[in-house]
């Protein structure tokens, strides 16, 4: 970038990206409540998370507005370079990453109820899946706040965990389910709430994801035993 013009969009793109930053640190905060709800049975906490995801929802209509009026201003300027195009647009993807990882927050907050009503402790392999959510959840917004692209490659690599604590669950719940051990409502309750915690981890291997592109360029995939090394876009 050059010239004053360049100069303050390129301040702009530092604000906005402080601005996703908070945001992540906000969701980040949320899963940690919203889990930390549900082993305690505490209602009030849980209302809380519902709520303060509402505050989330505004803060991605507002960066996505910020984006736009920001690409909009540097159309016609040579303002941006490569570089920060990309980092625009993938500020725009974060965002609904972001959110989507509150919403899902606000989901399993939901679910303390049916937690309250349990009786028995959940399977250990359970609290061992939230746990290592919460985990994927914060490197994630630490590579996205420090755009770390070695950060960013194990929070891809912790996606095959994460499936791994999820079928563990999944099959001790059916097995306690089929001894008569435990009822419909308790398999429904941990299945939705694992595959919520599941579905935050996709969403922070799509972020990873996305660090990797802005650094580099390149982008990765996911193949069936894991994710391809970065390689240029193949368009043809």
């Amino acid at each position: 970038m050059s010239g004053s013009g360049s100069d303050n969009l390129g301040a702009r793109l530092t604000a906005l990206h402080r601005e996703l930053v908070d945001e992540g640190v906000a969701a980040r905060r949320l899963v940690e409540r919203a889990v930390d709800a549900i082993f305690t049975c505490d209602i009030a906490t849980a209302k809380q998370v519902e709520l303060d995801d509402e505050s989330i929802d505004k803060s991605d209509i507002l960066i996505e507005r910020h984006a736009v009026a920001l690409l909009t201003d540097a159309i016609g300027t040579g303002g941006l370079d490569e570089r920060d195009v990309r980092m625009v647009l993938t500020i725009v993807k974060v965002n609904n990453e972001f959110e989507r990882v509150a919403d899902l927050a606000a989901i399993i907050a939901g679910l303390v109820n049916n937690f309250l009503k349990m009786t028995g402790e959940p399977p250990r392999q359970f609290r061992v899946l939230a746990n290592s959510v919460i985990g994927i959840v914060q490197s994630t917004v630490a590579c996205f706040d420090r755009m770390d692209g070695q950060l960013a490659r194990r929070v891809l690599r912790s996606d095959e965990t994460t499936e791994a604590f999820r079928g563990a669950v999944l099959r001790r719940t059916e097995e306690e389910l089929a001894a008569g051990v435990r009822t419909p409502e308790y398999a429904f309750t941990i299945n939705r709430t694992a595959a919520a915690l599941a579905r935050m981890a996709e969403h922070c291997t799509n972020v990873a994801e996305q660090v990797i592109y802005v650094e580099s360029g390149m982008i990765v995939r996911h193949a069936g035993d894991g994710w391809t090394e970065p390689e240029a876009p193949d368009i043809d």
